[in-house]
């Protein structure tokens, strides 16, 4: 594995690093990248994506962030000019998610299992991300230990997302100690983001 120490860094020289440290490999190699904000993140994660590699994150401590950066051959031959790059602003928008079920739809369970794991993965893809995630209901047994789709929500706290789940839904499911990414929140929370929201995406 190789390194990137990017903290403290301003944009955009957390992405030219990780470039160079792409352009540095013999072959299929992982990457890990530390940055202290969330734009960075979003920038180096970007940045991966365009070069075909896979990239996740995480929010490891107050101001540190992890960025795995799977890079195979072809990624790595990509690079191009390390410095010639840029940096995009901020990409969280004023829309909030709300995910009220851990499927989607209704009809079998199990696809709408898997419609609700592709959602979520595809909120991750998005050019301007949402401002906030808010899971009630069945939807909070998705930000707790053992949910499919906890890689996704990490990567998408690491850019700055707020993920936060209903503390009386998750008392409900008896799983309040097993969230494991996000907060907790209370209905008045709730009611307050989405009158203030721009638009709300709710995929149940």
């Amino acid at each position: 594995m190789v390194k990137v120490n990017a903290m403290g860094d301003q944009c955009p020289i957390p992405v030219i690093k990780t470039k160079k440290a792409i352009a540095a490999l013999n072959g299929a190699e992982t990457v890990e990248v530390l940055v202290d904000n969330e734009t960075a993140v979003q920038n180096v994660t970007k940045m991966a994506n365009s070069l075909g590699a896979k990239p996740s994150s995480e929010k490891i401590g107050e101001g540190e962030f992890k960025i795995t950066i799977e890079v195979g051959e072809v990624a790595a031959s990509k690079v191009g000019n390390p410095e010639d790059t840029g940096c995009i602003p901020d990409a969280r928008g004023n829309m909030v998610v709300v995910v009220s079920s851990d499927r989607m739809g209704s009809g079998n369970d199990e696809l709408g299992k898997v419609l609700i794991k592709g959602f979520i993965f595809a909120i991750t893809q998005l050019e301007e991300l949402p401002r906030k995630m808010i899971f009630f209901n069945g939807g909070v047994t998705l930000t707790v230990e053992g949910s499919d789709s906890l890689t996704d929500l990490r990567n998408l706290e690491a850019q700055g997302v707020e993920i936060v789940s209903c503390g009386t839904c998750l008392d409900y499911y008896g799983v309040k100690d097993k969230l494991a990414v996000g907060s907790v929140t209370n209905m008045y929370d709730i009611v307050e983001t989405m009158a203030g929201a721009d638009k709300v995406v709710r995929p149940n």
